[in-house]
């Protein structure tokens, strides 16, 4: 059977991220800015990169290469055509995370937006071990209502699929499953949304990486 994120439109995707009770497109675009400057990196990969929100932060300056990852091929192709500007830097693959891992390049910086919610910690544990970064950046969603962890928009049902695949996050369960890989939590920010919801911006330096 079909991953469902390979049946969800971009359209419906994004109309749903950006809508006023929802804002996490909004959100996202804000804190992606804040990942790619943070750290001392010239290459980086992008988990679940959608239709690319938040590269157009991406330094050409800065960044030899930066890989968009996704299951969607549509979303891909989308990502190609809206960022043109990244040519020669942006590169995208199509690997599903779960049969795939090893697929993945190795870069300095690993980013996963809302991702890890939708393969679980023990397949983004191997995604961090193929990859290899200095540095991960990660968001998560936490949910004051585990039963309703979409939010209610005209969009809704394009989402019906995903509870095959969704993962209820916590950030101490996330910052155990990078120590056991040899990460250690370097920053912690919440970004409070409508609907009680929030994002949890989690922030790992691999071990050797940090200055004592």
């Amino acid at each position: 059977m079909s991953n469902p994120w390979e049946e969800i439109s971009l359209d419906d995707y994004e109309k749903h991220m950006s809508l006023e009770s929802v804002r996490q497109l909004q959100a996202l675009d804000s804190i992606m800015q804040e990942q790619f400057s943070a750290y001392p990196v010239e290459t980086a990969t992008v988990l679940g990169v959608a239709g690319g929100n938040g590269l157009e932060h991406i330094g050409t300056d800065k960044f030899r290469t930066v890989y968009g990852v996704d299951i969607n091929l549509d979303y891909l192709r989308a990502v190609s055509q809206r960022y043109t500007e990244l040519s020669g830097v942006l590169e995208c693959l199509h690997i599903d995370l779960v049969n795939e891992v090893k697929k993945l390049p190795q870069t300095q910086l690993l980013i996963a937006n809302l991702l890890i919610e939708y393969i679980g910690y023990g397949a983004f544990q191997k995604a961090v071990l193929q990859t290899a970064p200095e540095y991960v950046s990660c968001v998560i969603q936490i949910n004051t209502n585990e039963d309703q962890w979409v939010s209610e928009s005209p969009y809704l049902h394009a989402f019906d699929r995903l509870d095959e695949v969704h993962h209820q996050m916590e950030e101490k369960a996330l910052t155990a499953a990078m120590d056991e890989i040899g990460y250690s939590l370097i920053l912690q920010e919440t970004y409070p949304l409508p609907n009680g919801k929030a994002l949890v911006r989690v922030d790992f330096a691999r071990n050797e990486e940090i200055l004592i």
